[in-house]
This record gives C-alpha cells, sequence and structure tokens, in this order.
C-alpha cells in the first residue's frame, strides 16, 4: 500500500498570513477579536479560541483597548468605514488577492460597468466583493446559473461587463463559463482572479485522484475551496471521503486500498494533516514512509525564523511580588514589570509559587515607556526561546519529555514542557480513543513530539505513542510468562456483542460471552461493564496471532455441580415454567439448568396439550425423576408426587 500526499496541502499564502497576524497579536498580550472566523476551519479557530481569541459577529462588538482583526475573506467597504468610525484598533488580515478584486469591482462599477461574480453569494468572501460593487451585479455558482441569468437579463449582452472570480472557484468549471461568456458578452472585461494556489491545488488534486483507489480531503466542511477539492476527487476517483480530523478517517476503507491519495484545503493546519498521516501509520502495518515539502512561502518564513534578533534579553532580580505582576531591577533607570500572564505559561499559576524576591531571571524586553519610567518584561517568552531548542531537539531524536497538562480544549489538551506550551490531540492523547480526558488536567505526562512548525513555534506531542511503547514492553513480558492456567486480575476495556475485552497488565485478552457465565446470557454487559476489575484465567494462547482467550466463570458456580451435590434423583422442588412445546414443559430448576417435564409426567389424567394446564412463569413442584450428566439431560414429573401423595393417603 502507498500513501501519497499533495505537495500543495495545507495553508495557502492568505490563510497563513491571517493567522500569523492573530498569533502576533496574541504574542503582545493583546485581547484579539475576530470578525467572524478568522477562517473555514473549526479546529484552528478552536485552538485560537483556547488562546483567548474571540469572534464578533459585527464591529461594535469590540471595545476600546482591545483589537479587532478583519478575517481573510474580506468584508464590504461600509464596514470597514463602520470600524473606521468606531476609532478601535483594527488590523486587516484580509487575503491580498481578494483586496484585488474588490479594487477591481469597485474601480469598474465606478466606471458603470456592470459587474458579474462567479461565485456563492452565501459566502463571505463573495459578500465582501459584493460590498465594493457601486451599481448593478449579477453572481452564478455554475453553468445553469449562468444561462437562466443571461436568460433573465437579456440586456446583459450589450451592456459593458466586468467578469471576476471567487478565489477558490473551481478552474474547470471557469473555463467552461468563459466559453458561454465570449459567445453571448463580446464586449466584457474578464479577471481571471482564481487564486494560482488554488489552481495547483486543484489540478494536483485531479491528477492525484485519478492514480488513487481512494482519496482523502481533509477541512472544514463549510470552506468552499475544500468542498470543490473534494468534488474535483470525486469525480476521478469514486470512494473520495472528506473529513475534518483524524477520527473521522474511514479505517476500514483505508485498509482495503492499495493506493490512498491525501490532500486539503487552503484552511486546513498541517498539525490536522500530520495528524491523520499519524493515526493512518498506526493503524496500517507497515505503512511507507510519508513527506511532505514545506511550500516556497513556508521555506521564506523559516529563513526569516533563522534570523530571529535576541538582543532584547535582560536579567533582571525580583524586588516586588503581587497577585497581577512581578517587579524587576533591570539595572536601568526604568522599572521592570513582569504581568502575571508574561510569567508563566500556566494560567492557573500564582507568581509567589512561581518566584521569590532576590531570584535572578532572564527576561526579554516587550516594551519600553520612557515617559512612564518603566519596562515590560516576559519571562515565558524567555522560557519559550529556551525550551524551544529542546522541544525542536527532542523532535529530530523522538526522545521521551514531560510537561504538565494546564488546559483541556477543544480537540485535546495543552501541555507546557520547557515553558513551550505543547497541542496534544485527543486522538494523541490517550491510549485507545473516546477515553475521558478530565483526569489529565495538572498532572505531569511523558509524551513525543511528532510534528514542529518552526516559522509559528507550534509543536504537536503524543502521549499514546510512549503508551504504546510502554504497552509492547509489557506485551513482550507477557509472552515471555505466560501460560495457560495462569491467573490475573484485570480491567474491562470494552464490551462487544460477544464478548468483553480485559486488559490484564498491557495486553488484552478476550472473555468470550460463553466464559462469563454458566446461564445463558444474552449480552456481556449483563455480567460485567467497562471499568470493572476482574479475575480472569488463561484458557488459550496463540502467540502467531497475538490472541488470549480468558476464563472468567469458576467450577465451584457450574450449575452442573451444584446439581449433582444438591438435588440427586429423588429430590423434590419447586421449578419454573419456562418453555413449552407439543412433547412437554421445560422447566428451570436452578439458574442455568432446566429439565424437562414430559407430557405423560404432568397429571394423573390424560393431557392432550401440555398449555392447557401448564402455563410460562408458572412455578410447580416436581420430582427429579433421572438426571444423564454427560447429556445434560434432566427428567421430572409432577405425576410422581401425585402417585407419592394417593399412596400415602391410601396408607
Amino acid at each position: 500500500m502507498t500513501v501519497k500526499v499533495a505537495k500543495s496541502a495545507g495553508f495557502c499564502f492568505g490563510v497563513s498570513r491571517a493567522v500569523n497576524i492573530v498569533e502576533k497579536l496574541l504574542d503582545e498580550g493583546k485581547s484579539v477579536y475576530t470578525l467572524g472566523p478568522i477562517i473555514h476551519n473549526k479546529h484552528m479557530v478552536d485552538e485560537l479560541a483556547s488562546r483567548g481569541v474571540k469572534i464578533a459577529e459585527v464591529p461594535d462588538d469590540v471595545k476600546n483597548g482591545e483589537t479587532l482583526v478583519i478575517r481573510s475573506h474580506g468584508v464590504p467597504e461600509e464596514v470597514t468605514e463602520r470600524i473606521g468610525n468606531l476609532h478601535i484598533d483594527c488590523r486587516n488580515a484580509t487575503c491580498p488577492f481578494v483586496l484585488k478584486i474588490h479594487k477591481i469591482v469597485k474601480e469598474h462599477s465606478e466606471n458603470g460597468e456592470v459587474i458579474l461574480i462567479a461565485g456563492d453569494e452565501s459566502h463571505p468572501e463573495i459578500q465582501g466583493i459584493i460590498g465594493h460593487c457601486r451599481g448593478e451585479y449579477h453572481s452564478f455558482t455554475n453553468c445553469d446559473e449562468f444561462s437562466e441569468m443571461m436568460d433573465k437579463f437579456p440586456d446583459l449582452k450589450h451592456k459593458a461587463v466586468c467578469v471576476v472570480a471567487q478565489t477558490t472557484f473551481d478552474t474547470l468549471l471557469w473555463k467552461k463559463i468563459l466559453k458561454m461568456l465570449q459567445k453571448l458578452c463580446t464586449n466584457a472585461k474578464i479577471f481571471d482572479t482564481i487564486c494560482s494556489a488554488t489552481t495547483d491545488r486543484q489540478s494536483e488534486a485531479e491528477i492525484l485522484a485519478a492514480d488513487s483507489d481512494l482519496m482523502i480531503v481533509i477541512g472544514g466542511k463549510h470552506s468552499s475551496n475544500t468542498n470543490k477539492l473534494y468534488t474535483i476527487c470525486k469525480d476521478k476517483c469514486r470512494e473520495t471521503y472528506l473529513i475534518e480530523s483524524a477520527e473521522e478517517l474511514p479505517l476500514d476503507a483505508v485498509k482495503n486500498a492499495r493506493k490512498v491519495g491525501v490532500t486539503a484545503g487552503a484552511s486546513t493546519p498541517e498539525s490536522i494533516i500530520k495528524e491523520v498521516l499519524v493515526t493512518m501509520t498506526e493503524e496500517i502495518k507497515n505503512p511507507e514512509e510519508i513527506k511532505t515539502e514545506p511550500s516556497e512561502f513556508e521555506a521564506l518564513l523559516e529563513e526569516s525564523f533563522k534570523n530571529y534578533n535576541t538582543d532584547g534579553r535582560v536579567k533582571g532580580v525580583v524586588e516586588s511580588i503581587t497577585p497581577t505582576e512581578v517587579r524587576v531591577d533591570v539595572g536601568r533607570k526604568q522599572t521592570g514589570i513582569i504581568p502575571l500572564n508574561e510569567l508563566s505559561n500556566d494560567p492557573n499559576a500564582k507568581p509567589e509559587d512561581l518566584v521569590k524576591i532576590g531570584d535572578e531571571l532572564d527576561l526579554i524586553i516587550m516594551k519600553t515607556n520612557d515617559q512612564e519610567g518603566t519596562v515590560l518584561l516576559s519571562k515565558k517568552r524567555f522560557d519559550a526561546q529556551k525550551g524551544w531548542d529542546t522541544i525542536v531537539k527532542a523532535e529530530e531524536e523522538k526522545s521521551i519529555i514531560t510537561g504538565v497538562v494546564t488546559e483541556i480544549v477543544k480537540g485535546g489538551l495543552i501541555a507546557v514542557s520547557n515553558g513551550v506550551r505543547v497541542f496534544i490531540p485527543a486522538s494523541q492523547a490517550t491510549a485507545a480513543r473516546g477515553e475521558s480526558l478530565d483526569g489529565l488536567l495538572k498532572q505531569e505526562v511523558s509524551f513525543r513530539i511528532i510534528e514542529v512548525t518552526k516559522q509559528r513555534r507550534r509543536a504537536v506531542g503524543s502521549i499514546r505513542s510512549v503508551l504504546n511503547d510502554e504497552r509492547k514492553k509489557k506485551a513482550e513480558e507477557f509472552w515471555a510468562n505466560a501460560e495457560v492456567g495462569k491467573k490475573y486480575t484485570g480491567v474491562v476495556k470494552s464490551l462487544t456483542s460477544y464478548g468483553a475485552f480485559v486488559d490484564i497488565g498491557g495486553i488484552d485478552g478476550m472473555i468470550h460471552i460463553s466464559e462469563l457465565s454458566w446461564s445463558r446470557i444474552k449480552h456481556p454487559s449483563e455480567v460485567v461493564n467497562v471499568g470493572d476489575t476482574v479475575e480472569v484465567y488463561i484458557k488459550a494462547l496463540d502467540a502467531e496471532k497475538g490472541k488470549i482467550s480468558l476464563g472468567y466463570k469458576k467450577d465451584e458456580d457450574n450449575p452442573w455441580e451444584i446439581l449433582k451435590n444438591q438435588y440427586p434423583v429423588g429430590t423434590e422442588c419447586e421449578v419454573e415454567i419456562v418453555g413449552l412445546t407439543q412433547f412437554g414443559a421445560f422447566a428451570k430448576i436452578i439458574p442455568g439448568i432446566d429439565g424437562l417435564i414430559h407430557v405423560s409426567q404432568i397429571s394423573n389424567d390424560r393431557v392432550e396439550k401440555p398449555e392447557d394446564v401448564l402455563s410460562v412463569g408458572q412455578k410447580v413442584s416436581v420430582k427429579i425423576t433421572a438426571i444423564d450428566f454427560d447429556k445434560k439431560r434432566i427428567s421430572l414429573s409432577m405425576k410422581a408426587l401425585l402417585i407419592d401423595e394417593t399412596a400415602e393417603e391410601e396408607e
């Protein structure tokens, strides 16, 4: 099996730029709002939300002192004017390619030209473009809508027309529409505004899908460019799946495929792509090594990262500590101030627990205010820079590091190691999927770094990788010492319709449903539940297949042993009718054992049908007249008791 990843998968220039703007503001300690989701990717939006980014529905939601970021899709001109009138701090993260379209439609509509827009009018990018039109405009999403528009407005053929397209519009569909347009509007001015990255991404996806048995498209369900990728791939590869995260991977389909292609929308973070690939490699035996090549833009960012200026480092001695800040002497006339949120990455930490008066700290200068005589400092940023090298080295060497879990966030958790925040996806946080993360909060955990994005100083870790290694070691120890009959204390991990899986110390064995109880049961949950501690023993081992069959029910609980000891032939007892047949009635003697009352043994009188005298659930007195332990058959008689009573009366 081969897995091929599209080189163009992941963040485009505009999306990367928008995310970087927000993250830089957060690093500066700003209170950040975005006007709508910054990009169409839930995981990225949730991650930014975990760092304090809020979403504003309208500019008026933002107050003085807070920073508003216009998202990558852009906004109508009236919105930017409204923001200007509010006099709030605002950063424009609109994609430069979208801004170019705004300029085109504004200039040409002011000249009296009709604007035709290829794109979905409900999409925020198109809404922003429409908001820059000064006169008549029309939009369409496909060839049929274009034809309907031309039929509805026939005078367009004679008007001056300017045509643009959504940056993520389907390139093949755009070419078809242009052919139709050039026949109907010979004087149309056409601007091919589809982003070059979109064109490359769609072309690569089409080629990759045609050469694959199965295609995985990663991205937000509401992302326009991701949905277009899905449509293109689906046309070339019948088995195409659109997923937002690794949890949605169709693992059964992946395992059965020979060639798997992977691409991702322009708003899909690299961490999500990597998590999907890691999950695939964990589930598939002997997967081929998967590599992705950085884009030219990422390479430039990486180069700029190498030239990072560290001249702003100083040493400071702690002079005073308050609940909100620490003041230090930095050997200058200014007073050094470390705000609480710049002291540590742990939001729950208290200053007095982190530093003491007289401590010498390594710090980074954030801002100098000569008028107030203060210098704003950060300890956590110095720690992060120092710790970052440790994180990068750990990723390169695949070594194990430790950290403390400080937050449970959407999609996973945050662990701080060496002063660096490491995101651990939910799928990599526990040994098995679906386990609760709450028990990890404030706990020290061991993990590996599975991904490092140097230009954004972002690291992704995996606790599961370490747990798998520990589990593998325990499994090796188990197989070295395991033998049939050996007893273990285990924990029930999961239930199926056919049995219960039990962790017996680093390896799972299965108790078949028939081994859970001497009585017939319909489901294992009638005997055990997930989390129960149980005593088991090994019934059978298959080292080649790695299968362990466990026994649970005890010999002393065997109902046939109980019957032999407590219910010999001749015993009189009360039984419950559990079934009726033409030849008699079955009755429960003790749980797990039924006996047969033949129709001839029901009464002294002739009985045609057992149901004429007995009913299910009825309790009756019987005598055990015969037991065949080999064939597991027991004969019961109601008539024998009647004969005994008659004999007594006669006597």
